[in-house]
């Protein structure tokens, strides 16, 4: 079984406390998910997570065939790190840890670590390789880009999540 691993860092233009917030609210993950994945959160969500915080949603990662996905969050250190992982969904394991560090009065650091094993064993890693690896760093992109534009738009007075 191959594990595979994500690996990002972006620097945020949001005050610690601020990155923290916006992250901790599960709301906000609709806002930095792509549109094209058709992501649809089918819980109702608390204003912040929490451990054993269960989170349903609907994703269409590939040729928009609906796949059910249930990600718990198994650990939360107020504001430098929480995991999730998925329970029910498209991967035989998915660990997704995220950490944040101040680097300054107005700067965090945001590290995304992310263990994922595909499905199909084998045959998944020719999957990953062709399909998932590139749609996971799309998705990550995506995020990236959205994250400086929120953080862009609050800084210019339009708040924050």
């Amino acid at each position: 079984m191959a594990i595979h691993t994500l690996n990002r860092t972006q620097l945020v233009q949001m005050p610690l406390e601020e990155c923290w917030h916006f992250f901790s609210n599960p709301r906000n993950l609709t806002r930095i998910t792509p549109p094209a994945l058709g992501f649809t959160v089918l819980s109702t969500l608390p204003q912040t997570i929490h451990p054993g915080l269960m989170i349903r949603y609907r994703v269409r990662p590939l040729w928009n065939i609906p796949v059910s996905w249930l990600t718990e969050i198994t650990e939360v250190q107020e504001p430098e790190y929480f995991v999730d992982e998925q329970r029910v969904g498209p991967y035989r394991l998915w660990h997704h840890e995220h950490f944040f560090r101040a680097i300054d009065a107005a700067h965090t650091e945001v590290r995304d670590l992310v263990h994922y094993v595909p499905p199909l064993g084998l045959l998944g890693s020719v999957i990953n390789a062709l399909l998932i690896r590139p749609q996971l760093e799309r998705i990550f992109q995506f995020r990236q880009q959205e994250l400086t534009r929120i953080a862009a738009a609050a800084a210019a007075g339009g708040g924050r999540g």
